[in-house]
């Protein structure tokens, strides 16, 4: 979404019924995402005696999250365009709990969430966003699932992958455990920010002809 596509609007547009659904549509696809996640989390845990950290625990969190976000996306994108994810939001807009693993720096866990969000939010950027994304449109959904899932493999390890302040904040809440909570929200809000501002710089921003192959190609 172009920065100067991005209205903020007046305080009674809040209680527009358009908005209003919107709002109600990613509250729904936000427990579906969070409950699908964190519930699977649970469960192994439940079913393997405290696994939920061993590989098999990590594979089962990435499919889970990952198919999760698919159908939590897929939902609401006709309705409030799927963001279900604070990040994706900021970044858009700016064109028990989550801990860190044994031996993972705070600091380490901050660039991990950065660069890991950056990654979710490129990937809506250029699958569901780019006014250029044509038939790719179609699997945005699942390709945003993908990258999370792929995410969590990579990351879930030494900070539990979170990429999304939502995600982060409601184990918390339950748990109430705020331990180093501040990278939850600060590493994604920068990764998506950084993305969003990036991908309308360089890839939506600039106008003019698309480059076609020549005789000499």
């Amino acid at each position: 979404m172009p920065l100067r596509n991005i209205a903020v609007g007046r305080p009674e547009e809040n209680y527009h019924p358009d908005a209003l659904k919107a709002a109600l549509a990613e509250f729904f696809s936000t427990l579906i995402f969070v409950f699908a996640g964190e519930g699977s989390g649970i469960a192994f845990n439940k079913l393997t005696d405290n696994g939920s950290t061993t590989p098999a625990g990590l594979v089962a969190a990435a499919l889970a999250h990952g198919f999760g976000l698919f159908v939590a996306v897929s939902v609401s994108t006709n309705i409030s365009k799927g963001h279900v994810n604070p990040a994706v939001t900021f970044g858009a807009f700016t064109t028990s709990a989550f801990s860190l693993s044994s031996g993972v720096s705070v600091w380490n866990a901050f660039v991990l969430e950065i660069v890991m969000t950056f990654g979710l939010v490129y990937t809506v950027y250029a699958t569901a966003i780019d006014p250029k994304r044509g038939n790719v449109g179609i699997i945005a959904p699942i390709a945003i699932g993908f990258i999370v899932g792929a995410n969590i493999l990579a990351g879930g390890a030494f900070d539990g992958a979170s990429m999304n302040p939502a995600v982060s904040f409601g184990p918390a809440l339950v748990s109430w455990s705020w331990d180093n909570h501040w990278v939850y929200w600060a590493g994604p809000l920068i990764g998506g920010g950084l993305a969003g501002l990036i991908y309308e710089v360089f890839f939506i921003g600039h106008s003019g002809h698309e480059l076609l192959p020549t005789a000499d190609n």
